[in-house]
């Protein structure tokens, strides 16, 4: 059965919204002796669209063509800068409030789960977005769940993700639950994508958190990404940077809205993940757990569960340099 995928764009959307997930159903259809989706992009009108890069895409429908469209399996929506003003587009969310009972699986890409939320698409659901836009998307539609640091979550029919590249992990998991792990593994390969994220796993890692600016924690947060399974205490942490455990602690949340604990178990733990992609570090949780001082083997992989959303050794299997790729299915934010 062929699939029929429809994405609906607008004018200044995020391009990659448009054309990640669109080439990862291209890349299905390719690598399948019969196609397996159909794509349609879908627009205010037919005719070249201008993304908010400045690179125009080509939509063959308008969206008041929508209910020619059906059967519809799939309807997603991209995000971008220009959904702030077309969400007040009450002639397009009238036509999605008509189409959305008649589509098997209704999602958005980024800041596209505004354009859900105000048609009211959204509500009673848990979702997500891109993390900038997160607690924008929960004040404003306080009837939704916002899940502030998950890549993507599927509630119901109803599917959202985090910012850009992560619709195409998206993507991706909806190809596996067609047609299952081992065409999505392929369709990655295809894609070069060095990682197939679960929807739980956090948006970005300690590592990229902490090249934002963090004032006067810097040399602090230097001095621990040199060597995050030195013997670091909160005592010695907070003499590096002369000031009291107490005032150090205060610092952590001003800045990082987290603990020096926290962050350091979290920062451990980016370690132990990286070993387990390594096949040369085949060993054991225990002496992963020794190696970056965070507990034994069981406390390991509570923690890592917690924060991944996925237990260790299933991340091992699936994500190793020596494993099939393939895709985890979706799970809720840790």
């Amino acid at each position: 059965m062929t699939r029929h995928i429809a994405l609906l764009a607008y004018p200044n959307c995020q391009l990659l919204d448009v054309s990640g997930p669109w080439q990862v159903f291209a890349s299905a259809n390719a690598l399948s002796p019969e196609p397996l989706y159909q794509l349609t992009l879908i627009a205010d009108a037919p005719g070249p669209l201008m993304t908010n890069g400045g690179l125009a895409v080509y939509a063959s429908h308008a969206y008041a063509d929508m209910p020619q469209l059906l059967p519809l399996d799939t309807l997603l929506v991209a995000g971008g800068s220009g959904v702030m003003d077309k969400r007040h587009d009450q002639h397009m969310l009238t036509h999605l409030r008509e189409i959305a009972p008649q589509v098997r699986r209704l999602g958005s890409i980024c800041s596209g789960a505004f354009l859900l939320a105000a048609a009211g698409l959204l509500n009673g659901q848990r979702v997500t977005t891109h993390w900038r836009h997160a607690d924008q998307l929960a004040k404003e539609y306080p009837a939704l769940s916002v899940e502030l640091d998950a890549l993507y979550i599927q509630s119901g029919d109803r599917y959202t993700s985090a910012g850009v590249t992560a619709g195409i992990d998206l993507a991706l998991s909806l190809v596996e639950a067609d047609h299952g792990a081992d065409l999505a593994g392929r369709v990655a390969r295809e894609l070069v994508m060095f990682l197939h994220r679960p929807g739980g796993q956090s948006q970005f890692s300690e590592i990229l958190r902490c090249q934002q600016d963090a004032g006067p924690l810097r040399r602090l947060l230097d001095h621990l990404h040199a060597d995050p399974g030195g013997a670091h205490s909160l005592e010695s942490m907070a003499a590096l940077m002369a000031v009291s455990p107490r005032h150090l602690t205060r610092l952590f949340k001003r800045h990082l809205t987290t603990t020096p604990g926290t962050y350091l178990t979290q920062l451990r733990l980016e370690q132990a993940r990286l070993a387990l992609l390594d096949e040369r570090q085949a060993v054991s949780l225990e002496r992963l757990a020794e190696r970056w001082r965070l507990g034994g083997a069981e406390q390991l992989r509570r923690q890592f569960q917690r924060y991944y959303g996925v237990s260790p050794s299933v991340y091992r299997q699936r994500f190793g340099a020596a494993a099939t790729p393939t895709l985890l299915e979706t799970s809720p934010c840790p």
